[in-house]
């Protein structure tokens, strides 16, 4: 017998919903594990007396003076700052109301003490006579009091932010205009302690710094799917399971040490938009005299080569970058495949850099174009073929390709998975099944940085791949994007990741792969490569090693 679908409450400030809100309300009503069941619309109204003009601006020319300037700092901001914006408006306002025209709902009067939303007892008992087994907070305020226990698995509410560092708001502001490295966001059950709740799901995004509104678009895109991931789980799983899980990772005591974040004065709000503009014009300046470039850097030793400032740079002429090095060896000649990327078509092809055991080099020679941008050539062997995986995340394709005439000539083979945003996908063998890593951007405007997503199947040449339970089994810019073939070392299985905290290719990290089964993943980071070894080198984001050759990538500074 089929089990019933979730109960869904939504509480809901009115139908205007933002637009990442409503297409999280898409994708609950198109699930076959969930149904929204119960609208709860807020009717609260806030009365004021009605006064002459001149009274109201006698009576608040301080305020009508901090909202002047406040607008003025603001002007500066999004004119000479942030000026462009370059993902989805997450923020728009959509209309909700024709995609829930036929769901039951309530309008309620809450009582507002302090900053919190109390629900009447009269509003709690009509929300109970609908049995919800969830209720989603996409609107009201701060809620306490007996609503929080009306709904059966508790109410399920974002905090865009890392509840250990920044408790508050405004959502996405101080973690860019403070230049925080990552910027984090939490899925929880809400409780009395603010944004202290159960936590069900955790993210971390790479900050934008000169945008407060695309880093908020950013995370407001990927964080629409924790709440059909979560009600996945609990209805696959079961509630016994699912929460015995939730209780154990949050088994730990939390301090929250910071201060409450709130929005700023207009003081602060002048002192960060001057150093925002500070930054703006060295950025200009840097642009204007110099080139961040991606080079390809190598050493030859027969043991693991972890001294960066050994490695050798093959540095590609101004109008080009090279990056994403992979490795094949063979008749006594490493052939590395690498990104090749000229500015003035800004689109990636696949070339092939032919070393000698001694080091010397061929020049990169072009061997798989592509109408659109390839990269990350990801390289192996099976059954005495050759096979490449380069990222086609414009074709929204992963493609398999086979040598036909080694190393110059390949073929399209197959298409892996199609109708996918995937970025960097790597393969391993491993107990007779052939495991996909990748990362996928599951909702347009969402980074590719921050989901890696693991398939298995017993044969390779399949497009029926199977989805881990765990997906995404990371979401953590820091870790989750693949950055070069997994191998064994002491009998001990890595994967190395890019970190793409700071900016995107800021370092890569070695994760020993500590479970690896279709019903579990983990990995532990038992090493970080950041770019401190050059003063030149600002970023690093590939490793790959085959017999003697160890080869990186690096982002390069250098003068135009």
């Amino acid at each position: 017998m089929d089990k019933n679908k979730l109960k869904i409450g939504l509480l809901l400030d009115s139908y205007t919903v933002p637009a990442w809100s409503l297409k999280m309300i898409q994708n609950i009503i198109d699930s076959d594990y969930a149904e929204v069941s119960l609208v709860i619309l807020s009717d609260r109204k806030i009365v004021k007396k009605r006064k002459s003009l001149l009274t109201k601006v006698m009576n608040n020319r301080g305020r009508i003076t901090r909202i002047l300037v406040r607008t003025a700092l603001e002007s500066i901001y999004n004119n000479l700052i942030e000026r462009n914006t370059y993902l989805p408006h997450a923020d728009k306002k959509e209309n909700s109301e024709a995609l829930l025209s036929n769901t039951p709902s309530i309008k309620v009067k809450t009582v507002r003490k302090k900053w919190s939303d109390y629900f009447t007892k009269e509003d709690i008992s009509e929300i109970n006579k609908h049995e919800i087994d969830i209720l989603v907070r996409c609107g009201f305020g701060i809620l306490r009091g007996d609503i929080l226990k009306s709904a059966k698995y508790g109410i399920w509410s974002f905090h865009h932010g890392d509840n250990a560092m920044n408790r508050g708001g405004p959502p996405g502001f101080w973690e860019s205009m403070e230049s925080w490295d990552e910027t984090g966001s939490i899925l929880q059950v809400l409780t009395e302690d603010l944004d202290n709740g159960k936590v069900l799901c955790r993210s971390f995004s790479c900050t934008n710094n000169l945008s407060v509104t695309d880093n908020k678009n950013n995370y407001y895109w990927k964080s629409l799917s924790f709440i059909t991931r979560k009600m996945k789980e609990l209805y696959d799983n079961g509630a016994e399971i699912f929460f015995a899980k939730v209780e154990h990772e949050n088994r730990h005591p939390t301090f929250y040490s910071e201060r409450l974040y709130v929005s700023p004065t207009n003081r602060e709000l002048a002192k960060l938009t001057a150093k925002k503009l500070k930054e703006k014009i060295i950025r200009l300046y840097e642009n204007k005299f110099y080139i961040n470039q991606w080079i390809i850097m190598f050493h030859l030793n027969n043991e693991f080569s972890s001294s960066l400032w050994r490695y050798k740079k093959i540095i590609p002429p101004l109008d080009r970058f090279w990056a994403d090095p992979h490795i094949i060896y063979k008749d006594n000649k490493y052939y590395i495949f690498i990104e090749e990327l000229l500015y003035s078509t800004n689109k990636g092809h696949i070339s092939l850099i032919v070393m000698e055991e001694d080091g010397t080099y061929s020049q990169p020679e072009s061997i798989i174009e592509q109408p659109y941008h390839l990269s990350y050539p990801f390289i192996f062997e099976h059954e005495n073929r050759y096979y490449m995986i380069p990222e086609s995340i414009d074709n929204k394709t992963i493609e398999l390709y086979e040598c036909i005439d080694f190393p110059y000539k390949w073929e399209l083979k197959m298409n892996l998975m199609e109708n996918v945003s995937a970025v960097d996908t790597t393969l391993y063998h491993h107990q007779n099944k052939w495991w996909m890593f990748t990362n996928i951007v599951e909702n347009e405007g969402a980074s590719s940085f921050d989901e890696l997503f693991l398939f298995h199947s017993e044969n390779l040449f399949t497009d029926n791949w199977q989805s881990h339970p765990l997906n995404p089994v990371i979401s953590d810019c820091k870790t989750a994007r693949p950055a070069g073939k997994l191998f064994v070392e002491n009998d001990t299985l890595y994967r190395p990741s890019q970190n793409c905290s700071k900016r995107y290719g800021y370092g890569f990290n070695i994760n020993e792969v500590t479970k690896l089964t279709e019903n579990e993943y983990s990995e532990q980071m038992v090493s970080s490569v950041k770019p401190n070894w050059d003063k030149n080198i600002v970023g690093t984001h590939t490793f790959n090693r085959v017999k003697a050759l160890h080869v990186i990538d690096a982002y390069h500074k250098r003068r135009r």
